[in-house]
């Protein structure tokens, strides 16, 4: 039993719109990843194990550049995400091509944590503070249906090249989760105001401060039970859809819906930034050389003994 949260990586994505494979494109001074600088901040923070969700066809390439560079005493675990990895009972429709999904991800890991643990996507920056409250959450929240949702100001995650989809958070008092509804088609006008595109096309303005979902969660291992039971709801319902996925925030809102658990929002000052479009690409560069001049980082992630210490 590990008394560190765990960090689990969904890398398994197949990246239609970046046009690569973006989990191991090269953002930092010496061919850093994005990953790298979650499992830094990560393991700053206090994490204590890495597992990552992959797909079979990529796992020698993502194996030999991950294990080339994590540092030796990092406990790490790779855990593959395929289609016919389903609850007993189940089979892979004719003709189903597409992924299942985040939380089948989530679920195909679930036998490989027995311990707290936060989840993120692989192509996705948060920042040291996000990860620093997340591991907060979970070494000082024991309620096991008590879950952690690190929200991010929608204006600190927006693409300059295109539209995105985002989870709004709704929430009560303490910050209690009430609901998370996913926006698509979320755009930023060159005035800097934030526009959203409904199903009948009609656009509305957005504040900015509305807190939204990055899928970095903190959940305890009694969380699985619900990602199975909703795993299995969406195949008995939806399997039928070559494209239809399972999101991990359907099986929060089912939880929320059912009152089987509470999640708490846990805001970060972080400004979150991703590879989306193949343009954002130009810009995260950018911004992780800024924060490796300001000695946020250093030049060589890896190399520096003193780089990486765990907060206690």
């Amino acid at each position: 039993m590990h008394t560190s949260p765990t960090l689990l990586i969904l890398a398994a994505g197949m990246a239609t719109r970046y046009g690569s494979l973006k989990q191991l494109d090269a953002f930092g001074p010496n061919g850093e990843t994005i990953i790298d600088y979650s499992i830094h901040d990560a393991v700053k923070a206090g994490f204590g194990k890495i597992v990552f969700v992959i797909r079979k066809s990529i796992e020698a390439a993502f194996r030999s550049v991950m294990q080339d560079r994590l540092p030796a005493q990092l406990q790490v675990e790779y855990i593959t995400q395929e289609l016919d990895i389903l609850p007993a009972g189940y089979r892979v429709p004719e003709g189903r091509t597409k992924p299942w999904g985040t939380g089948h991800a989530v679920w195909v890991a679930s036998a490989s944590i027995q311990e707290p643990f936060a989840v993120i996507n692989a192509d996705d920056f948060y920042g040291y503070e996000s990860f620093r409250l997340a591991a907060e959450f979970l070494k000082s929240n024991s309620d096991d249906t008590t879950y952690g949702l690190v929200g991010f100001r929608i204006a600190n995650t927006l693409s300059e090249h295109g539209s995105v989809s985002r989870g709004i958070c709704a929430f009560g008092p303490n910050h209690a989760l009430t609901s998370l509804t996913e926006l698509t088609k979320i755009t930023r006008n060159e005035d800097g105001s934030i526009l959203v595109q409904d199903q009948d096309t009609q656009y509305k303005q957005l504040l900015g401060d509305e807190i939204v979902s990055m899928n970095l969660m903190a959940f305890k291992p009694s969380v699985f039970p619900y990602f199975e039971k909703c795993l299995m709801e969406f195949l008995d319902t939806r399997s039928h859809e070559s494209k239809a996925e399972f999101y991990l925030p359907s099986v929060v809102n089912d939880m929320l819906a059912t009152g089987a658990a509470r999640v708490q929002v846990i805001p970060t000052p972080e400004k979150w930034f991703g590879v989306t479009y193949p343009e954002d690409k130009q810009t995260a560069v950018q911004q992780i050389m800024a924060l490796v001049g300001t000695g946020n980082y250093p030049q060589n992630l890896w190399t520096n003994p003193h780089a990486v210490q765990h907060e206690r």
